[in-house]
């Protein structure tokens, strides 16, 4: 078809919805951790990248089947069974109903959950890292030598569909996922989240399975990264045998192997292991560049994601594919072209070095609006401390005194203060005067704890009710809360949309409740016999936590009033766009350059080898982070991130020093050398054999 061997469509296709599964699964994955499994931040961030370190590490393990074993096709067949298992048990793993047997929305038996979506991830990890060397070599299979030219495009669409699923799924899945499904109640929707990627693995597989007849399938020929393994390990192995000063030196440790393998081997090995060196210093690239699913998802929950159209916290993630479709042929055929012009000597190694630059950089731009989102922070009560807040609902203006002593609030009708922080060794009571009355209530407050007090001057006395308000935090949904205040004297039923607050007594104080839909407006309802009055709400934005007084109702229309107890998120998320643009900056000088360097340093058939490397390398990248989230003692988010960034900038300059070593060969020549020695060793051969049976004769 167009030149093309019919087969490859099946495999392009088949990686489309291959890689749609697993950015899609893996755009949310980490507020599926911290929101449905409710894992702390740094727990979450650790087993993501344990996850993503086991997506890298898991490449070797399928390559080396595919090349000793089973061959491409099976491998590819196989895993991904494997990999459309794996998605399946996470989507049902995510089910809340699924052990909700008292019906209210969360799991009565959460391990169930985390087992099953541990198990899926496990068997994710299997697959897509096991097919990840296999798809793109089958695909070069299907050509014949002379169609190099319908190669070439074939890997330009192949990577061209990892890009389109890429990003198709980075934007979709988000929008799944933050939509309201439930049995029982309504949430944000994980199970179709990670069913939707299922489905596009099961495809995947249908349409690779389809294609099996037309596919030209290359049998085993064994695995190259077994040889230069057992050949690396043969001379360490002499080499430590015959460690004795009789024995005399030779020129490399690895010359230690040419008792067992060829001299081509063996020179092969060598140009290898030069560039696996300069992959030390790696890891820690990948360490800053794989915190934009964990990290940075997280700090775009506590950011403004209104773009006069909502972008979810985990859409985030969408700039950096759409940036690299963008920059990549700009790079290529405007900056690099200037940069020759200029007469400037930008090789390879110096542009890796500048990317690991920029990455600091993207880093160190992350914290800065870090600092800027903790400003919006409120302040919270710490060990031996907690916080009041009073509210006056009545029509007579109200002074309370904290004894013994401590301070005097002075609240005007209708109006709250903030929470005032108090040592809770030191307040004992409080005591209100309003009006004509004089109220004195005693306390006994929690450490680490809010409280709120609303209280109303009566003609006969002031009422009040003394509330815990449950909530330290900024919201775990991401999503405002709100709650609501009886100022009625009777008992009245309050509803919000499809959220009831049930019953509510004069002066008693509802509970929290998460908003479904932060960016738009509800039918607040409040029946008050013989009335049912209602009002349309406010929108009450993203991580803001409110409490709304029912005060009146006048001829069906309700009068409430907000009272603002946590400011909803105002930094906005285009403020992470900068540090974006310099991390794909830092990939495309990094990433697509450190892979060019790598292959045309390394002899044709040692390539997959500096592949496993480059993989490796990813997987200790992530390795670095979960180590780092685990154990580090930094409390402020923004420290974290200039850590990252300094570690960076440290290896940078480490790296430049030992690329500063290097010299650059051509493999190819080497090759040739050793292809014209082989050629004139037979010919030796040949005329030693005709002298011998001309002497004969």
């Amino acid at each position: 078809c167009f030149g093309f061997p019919l087969s490859i469509f099946f495999i392009v296709i088949n990686e489309f919805c291959e890689r749609f599964s697993y950015y899609g699964m893996k755009a949310v994955l980490t507020l599926y951790f911290s929101r449905f499994l409710h894992w702390d931040d740094n727990f979450a961030t650790a087993i993501y990248h344990t996850f993503v370190a086991l997506c890298y590490l898991t490449p070797i393990l399928g390559a080396i089947i595919a090349d000793s074993w089973l061959g491409k096709f099976k491998t590819i067949l196989y895993l991904s069974i494997v990999y459309a298992i794996g998605q399946t048990v996470l989507s049902v793993g995510s089910i809340s109903d699924l052990t909700d047997y008292n019906q209210d929305g969360s799991p009565d038996k959460v391990a169930v959950n985390i087992a099953l979506s541990v198990i899926g991830l496990i068997l994710i990890a299997l697959g897509t890292g096991g097919i990840k060397p296999c798809v793109s070599a089958f695909g070069g299979d299907q050509f014949e030598d002379e169609q190099e030219k319908q190669r070439s495009t074939f890997f330009s669409l192949f990577y061209l569909s990892i890009n389109a699923g890429s990003l198709l799924s980075t934007l979709i899945t988000p929008i799944i996922r933050a939509s309201q499904c439930g049995i029982h109640t309504k949430q944000e929707c994980y199970p179709l989240a990670f069913g939707v990627p299922a489905i596009l693995m099961a495809v995947a597989l249908v349409v690779f399975v389809t294609g099996s007849k037309m596919y030209k399938k290359v049998k085993p020929q064994g695995n190259v990264i077994l040889e230069v393994s057992k050949c690396v390990g043969f001379a360490i192995k002499n080499r430590f045998r015959h460690r004795s000063k009789e024995f005399p030196k030779r020129e490399h440790w690895l010359d230690w192997a040419s008792e067992k393998y060829d001299k081509q081997l063996i020179a092969q090995t060598k140009m290898v292991l030069r560039v696996l060196f300069l992959y030390i210093p790696l890891p820690m690239f990948w360490a800053v560049f794989d915190q934009q699913g964990s990290r940075w998802t997280l700090q775009a929950t506590a950011m403004n994601g209104d773009f006069g159209f909502k972008i979810q916290p985990d859409q985030m993630q969408i700039v950096n594919p759409i940036l690299i479709v963008i920059m990549v042929p700009v790079v290529d055929s405007l900056v690099y072209p200037l940069i020759k012009k200029c007469r400037l000597n930008f090789t390879p190694l110096k542009k890796m070095t500048v990317g690991m630059f920029l990455g600091s950089l993207a880093f160190v731009a992350a914290a800065l609006v870090q600092v800027q989102i903790d400003k919006t922070y409120p302040v919270f009560p710490v060990s031996g401390q907690a916080q009041i807040k009073l509210i006056n609902l009545g029509s007579v203006p109200a002074t309370v005194q904290f004894q013994p002593q401590l301070q005097n609030v002075d609240i005007a009708p209708n109006e709250a203060t903030g929470f005032m922080t108090f040592e809770t060794s030191k307040l004992q009571s409080l005591h209100i005067i309003s009006g004509n009355h004089n109220q004195t209530v005693p306390l006994s407050l929690l450490q680490r704890q809010r409280y709120t007090l609303p209280f109303k001057w009566f003609p006969s006395n002031i009422r009040f009710d003394w509330v815990q308000d449950n909530i330290t935090s900024k919201p775990a949904s991401g999503k405002s809360v709100v709650r609501f205040i009886n100022n009625f004297p009777t008992t009245i039923n309050v509803t919000m949309g499809d959220m009831d607050f049930g019953l509510l007594d004069p002066l008693s104080v509802s509970d929290y409740s998460d908003v479904p839909k932060p960016d738009g407006t509800y039918i607040i309802k409040a029946s008050i016999p013989p009335n049912n009055c209602q009002v349309v709400s406010k929108k009450f934005g993203y991580g803001g936590a409110y409490t709304i007084s029912i005060d009146d109702c006048v001829e069906n229309q309700l009068n409430i009033k907000y009272f603002e107890d946590m400011a909803p998120n105002t930094v906005h998320m285009a403020w992470q766009i900068p540090q974006y643009f310099l991390l794909t900056c830092a990939e495309v000088l990094f990433s697509v350059t450190g892979l060019e360097f790598s292959y045309s340093q390394a002899p044709s058939n040692m390539k997959s080898v500096l592949q496993a490397g480059w993989l490796l390398t990813v997987a200790i990248g992530n390795i670095i982070v979960l180590i780092v989230a685990g154990a580090s003692a930094i409390k402020k988010q923004w420290a974290e991130y200039v850590l990252f960034a300094a570690l960076l900038l440290v290896v940078c300059v480490i790296f430049a020093f030992m690329a500063s070593f290097y010299t650059y060969i051509d493999p190819n020549e080497i090759e040739a050398q050793f292809s014209k020695k082989e050629k004139e060793e037979e010919k030796k051969d040949q005329d030693d054999n005709e002298k011998e049976a001309d002497s004969r004769m």
